[in-house]
């Protein structure tokens, strides 16, 4: 379901302002999940949100595989990636609750609706209360200018693909989340 006008503004308008600010309660558990094609600038978002309250917990893919397999490019097998953010994400949920940390941050792809549900659910069952989607929409043409400037390249038919699934099932309240902001602008 394509966001209205007025919710699309408004998601603009809050965005990264009301990302940037640690949560006004700290008892209740926050999870930020960041979706986009690469080179929307997720990663970068994630990096502006924790130098405006850097306690906050990081929980990226590409970081967890450099440091599984020693390169963020190596995908190795999914199920230890997944593993590996389970454990993250109970961490983090376990900080919030102390009082250590005010929210995580979620920092992958998310492009196709499975994957958002599995984060969804797991999420849940792990105890965050609040879920913030923040769906970098940037044009398809952009993220392939930007990802070919990148160390790291996606190949094409891999991005075309992640495009594809983010048509077809565009991220929605009704998957879970407690609010979703969609910035479609880029600098």
């Amino acid at each position: 379901m394509e966001p209205s006008s007025r919710q699309e503004a408004r998601g603009v308008e809050l965005g990264e302002d009301y990302l940037s600010t640690p949560h006004p309660t700290p008892t209740t558990t926050r999870l930020i999940i960041l979706m986009g094609l690469p080179g929307s600038g997720k990663t970068t978002l994630a990096q502006h949100l924790l130098t405006a309250s850097p306690e906050r917990r990081w929980i990226s893919t590409d970081a967890i595989r450099a440091q599984l397999f020693g390169d963020e490019a190596v995908q190795g097998p999914w199920l230890q990636v997944w593993r590996e953010v389970q454990h993250h994400l109970q961490q983090a949920v376990e900080q919030i609750s102390q009082g250590h940390i005010p929210d995580a941050i979620y920092d992958a792809t998310n492009t196709a609706r499975k994957q958002r549900r599995r984060v969804l659910t797991l999420a849940r069952s792990l105890g965050f209360q609040e879920i913030v989607g923040f769906w970098l929409n940037l044009p398809l043409e952009v993220c392939l200018t930007r990802n070919r400037q990148r160390d790291r390249v996606v190949p094409e038919a891999v991005m075309l693909r992640m495009h594809r699934q983010l048509l077809g099932a565009p991220p929605a309240l009704e998957e879970g989340f407690t609010s979703l902001i969609r910035q479609s602008w880029y600098p």
